[in-house]
């Protein structure tokens, strides 16, 4: 809901052509060769939606596919996938909660945001109305949009192409008075007996009494008209993002070069990035899989996956695309792509960034951490970090591990010296410690630990000077008696 002292105040982005978009989406610039359609699908398929090169060439929705195909043999042609429609409206209401706080899916193409406490967060209800549109553009989706005091009538006018803000409730009814019948939810038999009775507009319905409306059409319709007026209280189940990020973007034609999916591989992370927001995370791992077509799966060769980690944990689009850049450059593919899907592995709190009081302050350039640029382009295993563990031996303190790889709280250092290189295997002194004139500078430090998994040790740790002036870290081994120890060199200071 609004906050308290904001007016009501509802968006909803229609995505009128989101049965292409959900393929489209994936060129930077659309083929103007080869027209781009989505059918139907079944035995007798027909066009659901066609691109503007299709459009050009004659071809409309609803025209069977054989007539399309008469007027563009050479259109490419893809079935409409309703899953696929499904999660882009999940990841645009996902999206939406970076401008709002409360944000609900009405299937099968919209999306209802409450921004009765945003509008003034984001500059005014014109310049927050162009974010909506121009975001939801830069993810791929053209979206018509429509704002009004409730939801019902926010997406009445969505449907209707009335993009005029609607900001009076008491503006409502006139503004609604001519949104014919056919936009409102109800079922085909109560719509056709409207129609015969000369009913075909919410206007006209509105106006007929309404217990005989209840009476012969049902209580819903009667709610719907209330609801879209403001009459009567209208909840909508919120739409809560998921614990986990997981996006397919199916690829308009296959794709036979690796660098050439760099810009649908920028509309999934942009996604992932709004995710991300939403959640007040940071990814620290996440993989990218390369799907390929499928007569090539039915021949044994599996999807190329590309798994990548982070330093610390980012959330900035320019940060992630430029590290998976970095890997897919590296990626041979066996065989051409037809989808693209990005999942995240891991992931930690992160905190939003504030923002600055200056015109430009938001517009910092995002700098790739060099252990990341590292990483991604030499591969997985050829950057390691010193890792503390909880153990007092020094040999199994610090140990190497993948950058970015999980673990729990580090381990505390001892407030002790420690030198920055410890030896592969200490070296005995033999009797060198006695024989020279060594001196030892700090010390001793008892280390007794390590029986239970019987490589205990017993030593004595000084600082200590070797006669040519450099300053190591030594020990006298007592595991078998406090007199008769021997001396081993096991570190250096820099």
């Amino acid at each position: 809901m609004a906050c308290k002292g904001d007016m009501p105040l509802w968006a909803c982005l229609l995505f009128p052509s989101l049965p292409l978009d959900v393929f489209a989406r994936a060129q930077a610039v659309p083929d103007v060769e080869r027209p781009f359609v989505v059918g139907s699908g079944g035995r007798t398929p027909r066009v659901v939606a066609a691109d503007a090169a299709a459009h050009a060439a004659g071809i409309r929705a609803g025209q069977l596919l054989s007539a399309a195909l008469a007027f563009a043999p050479e259109l490419v042609l893809r079935d409409r996938d309703g899953d696929a429609e499904a999660r882009a409206l999940a990841q645009l209401a996902t999206w939406a909660l970076t401008f709002t706080p409360t944000a609900c899916i009405v299937p099968p193409d919209a999306v209802l945001a409450d921004i009765g406490g945003s509008e003034r967060l984001f500059g005014g209800l014109p310049r927050l109305a162009a974010h909506l549109v121009g975001g939801a553009r830069a993810l791929g989706y053209a979206a018509r949009l429509s704002i009004a005091p409730t939801a019902g009538a926010a997406l009445l006018l969505a449907r209707a192409d009335r993009t005029r803000p609607v900001t009076d409730v008491r503006a409502l009814p006139s503004a609604l008075a001519g949104v014919p019948l056919a936009r409102v939810d109800m079922d085909d038999a109560t719509r056709t007996t409207l129609r015969e009775a000369g009913i075909t507009t919410f206007g006209e319905a509105a106006a007929l009494p309404r217990d005989g409306l209840a009476r012969r059409f049902g209580a819903a319709l009667v709610a719907a008209i209330d609801h879209a007026l403001g009459a009567a209280p209208d909840p909508r189940p919120p739409f809560v993002p998921p614990p986990r990020f997981a996006s397919r973007l199916e690829l308009p034609a296959p794709v036979h070069d690796a660098e050439a999916l760099g810009f649908g591989v920028q509309r999934l992370v942009q996604e992932f990035s709004t995710w991300l927001a939403a959640r007040s995370l940071g990814v620290t791992r996440l993989t990218l899989t390369l799907a390929h077509e499928r007569h090539v799966r039915q021949r044994g060769v599996p999807a190329t996956v590309v798994p990548f980690a982070l330093g610390a944990p980012a959330r900035m689009p320019a940060h992630v695309l430029s590290v998976l850049r970095e890997r897919l450059a590296r990626v041979a593919l066996p065989a051409p792509v037809e989808a693209l899907v990005l999942t995240s592995d891991e992931t930690a709190p992160l905190p939003g960034r504030n923002l600055g009081l200056l015109p430009g302050d938001d517009a910092d350039a995002v700098e790739v951490p060099l252990l990341d640029r590292l990483r991604a382009r030499l591969g997985d295993d050829a950057v390691l970090r010193v890792a503390v563990h909880a153990d007092h031996r020094p040999e199994l303190a610090m140990r190497d591990a993948a950058v970015g790889g999980a673990g729990g709280a580090p381990a505390a250092v001892p407030d002790a010296p420690r030198p920055v290189w410890l030896l592969a295997e200490p070296q005995p002194l033999a009797h060198l410690v006695e024989t020279q004139p060594w001196v030892l500078r700090d010390g001793p430090e008892r280390i007794e630990s390590g029986w239970w998994d019987g490589r205990d040790v017993r030593r004595d740790y000084f600082v200590a000077t070797t006669p040519a002036g450099e300053t190591t870290w030594i020990y006298r081994d007592h595991r078998y008696g406090i007199d008769d120890g021997e001396w081993f060199l096991h570190g250096l200071f820099a």
